[in-house]
């Protein structure tokens, strides 16, 4: 587990986030005081309301938790899913599900976390991985 340094707490927890996802690293935040993960990055901990929030690497394991598709015209993208994931460490994130028919996916399905490109961003995607224990 890594101890926030004065640099990465004196930008902010979000682009602390951001800047991790840059540089190709998936990292969300642990509570010192009470133990549990904290999803969206934040500077006081919604469960026990500690400020010590060290930040570490989840196994990028979850669930499809609720899922809908976007409908758009072809010209316009096309269709894409929209989802709501829970990850093994606890927390809910919001995000899409790749390398599948946006229709195809279904809640209960085990999804796997990678980093991205979207437009000039990097963001976590999932894709799925019906062979995660």
């Amino acid at each position: 587990m890594e101890i926030q340094s004065n640099a990465r707490a004196a930008v902010g927890p979000e682009q602390v986030y951001l800047d991790g996802l840059a540089a190709g690293r998936f990292e969300i935040q642990r509570c010192a005081g009470c133990g549990q993960a904290v999803f969206y990055p934040r500077c006081v901990c919604p469960h026990c309301g500690g400020t010590a929030l060290d930040w570490f690497a989840p196994s990028g394991k979850g669930v499809v938790y609720a899922t809908t598709t976007v409908h758009r015209k072809p010209e316009q993208g096309g269709d894409y899913n929209v989802c709501l994931v829970d990850l093994q460490e606890g927390v809910r994130m919001m995000s899409q599900v790749r390398a599948v028919a946006p229709g195809r996916v279904r809640i209960g399905m085990r999804v796997a976390a990678r980093i991205a490109a979207i437009g000039d961003a990097a963001q976590v995607v999932f894709e799925p991985a019906e062979d995660l224990a």
